[in-house]
């Protein structure tokens, strides 16, 4: 549950981040390696997506679109990620983050985050 979250972290570190082992992921509530690939992609960050992980190539975070494809944890993985891009991150099919955490738009905003919801 904590790797999209990994992933991020991993966007914005310097070099190469590489994982394996990790074919659970491909049957969450989404894809998570293929959600979150191409997630990173549109924010311009090179991945590259295995059967069982993924490699990401660290820099600098764009702002753009993705699909959090009804997943929590993804849709909550890039509303962070947003503090780190250079421009607004427009996450869509994100409506069931309270599924784990019930006051995760509450709470950001509380901290000054700027989220519709």
């Amino acid at each position: 549950d904590e790797f999209p979250a990994i992933f991020i972290a991993a966007a914005c570190a310097d070099g190469r981040t590489v994982l394996h082992g990790a074919e659970e992921l491909r049957h969450k509530e989404s894809d998570r390696l293929a959600v979150m690939a191409r997630g990173l992609t549109a924010l311009g960050i090179a991945c590259e997506v295995f059967d069982d992980g993924i490699a990401i190539e660290g820099g600098q975070l764009q702002g753009g679109e993705i699909d959090a494809e009804g997943d929590h944890r993804i849709a909550m993985s890039f509303a962070m990620a947003a503090l780190r891009a250079n421009g607004p991150i427009t996450i869509h099919n994100a409506a069931n983050i309270a599924t784990s955490f019930p006051s995760f738009v509450a709470d950001a905003r509380a901290v000054g985050r700027r989220i519709q919801a």
